[in-house]
């Protein structure tokens, strides 16, 4: 039976830029400090996820970016990191974090707080 779904990381990543990819993988070992975390590969994004539950989003690889969900139960406006922070609507306790990295110093010490802070309460 044939599915839109990749199989697996290899295939969603596939035909990408060797540098984003190289970054996408930079941020999940990130994560990785925090504690085990996994990269799970679904039709439209990859879903970053502990033992427990799923605590980010990679949304898109682009051509010279990853761009990044991370879901909080409220927004944390006052940062220089996240590029936008939307209410999901029906949902009154999940605000999506956008962040949009281009290169490994973007993952800096207010993005690892914020990252920390995913790993250990996430929705």
């Amino acid at each position: 039976m044939k599915t839109d779904e990749p199989q697996s990381l290899e295939e969603f990543i596939a035909g990408k830029p060797v540098e984003t990819v190289t970054l996408f993988h930079y941020f999940v070992d990130q994560f990785s400090k925090f504690g085990s975390v996994k990269a799970i590969p679904a039709k439209t994004m990859i879903g970053i996820a502990t033992p427990r539950k799923r605590i980010a989003y990679v949304t898109r690889i682009g051509k010279d970016f990853v761009h990044i969900v991370i879901p909080f139960e409220q927004p944390y406006t006052d940062n220089l990191c996240f590029e936008k922070i939307a209410q999901v609507p029906g949902d009154a306790h999940q605000f999506n974090h956008h962040l949009r990295i281009k290169r490994k110093q973007d993952i800096n010490s207010e993005v690892l707080r914020f990252m920390k802070m995913a790993y250990d309460h996430g929705v």
